[in-house]
């Protein structure tokens, strides 16, 4: 109990000095806080694609990288200016793992990790091609994202995902990919071969498509 009074006293006083402060200070406290309240939400607000909160440093345009990216990606517009150049292919290690493997929600998820030692930019959606053949596949329809640039440092890693589509009947078979990257343009760069990865690489599929880039894994599986 003797705690308890010690800690309502100084409440109190606090509170008492706190009103004093603000009485003297009069019609500058609305702006004041105004603008604390505009720094808080700066340091703890999401970006526009949703990602948590920013607090990594900053990349080449001076924009705070996303803290859920956790590798070093951040996304961003103006790459030419910021003298960050488009990343080629050849900087990225591209991995493909079969998820969720003879369940719903099959999917490959697309891993690509930046080993070069200069950060680069990535953009709308990878080329691919399953076992290196065929048609490149189509954007999904529920793809979010992908107009915006996304820098990634060294280190730093990017995701998509190929969705797969088995219906029972006429299935192809899989077991590894092409994969390249598209630029502002909409050009495709060169394509890499990648083997697909997982407690069964091998994978059936009728239909695929693919995501977009993200700074963020697209299935929290």
């Amino acid at each position: 109990m003797r705690t308890s009074r010690i800690r309502a006293t100084v409440l109190a006083t606090a509170t008492a000095a706190l009103a004093l402060s603000l009485t003297a200070c009069g019609g500058n406290d609305g702006a004041k806080s105004d603008d604390a309240a505009g720094q808080n939400r700066s340091a703890s607000g999401a970006d526009a694609n949703g990602s948590s909160a920013k607090a990594n440093g900053t990349d080449a345009k001076g924009q705070t990288e996303s803290a859920s990216s956790g590798a070093g990606a951040s996304a961003g517009k103006g790459g030419e200016a910021s003298g960050v150049e488009e990343c080629v292919g050849d900087e990225l290690l591209v991995t493909a793992e079969h998820r969720l493997a003879d369940q719903q929600g099959d999917h490959l998820l697309l891993t690509a990790v930046n080993k070069s030692d200069k950060p680069c930019l990535i953009t709308s959606y990878p080329s691919v091609k399953i076992n290196g053949e065929g048609t490149t596949l189509p954007l999904s329809k529920k793809a979010e994202g992908g107009h915006q640039e996304i820098a990634v440092r060294p280190g730093g890693k990017v995701y998509s995902a190929v969705n797969l589509f088995d219906y029972g009947k006429d299935n192809r078979t899989g077991s590894g990919l092409s994969v390249a990257l598209r630029g502002r343009d909409g050009q495709e760069k060169p394509a890499y071969s990648v083997d697909v990865k997982g407690e069964k690489p091998q994978f059936t599929y009728n239909e695929a498509d693919v995501l977009n880039w993200n700074a963020e894994k697209p299935y929290d599986f």
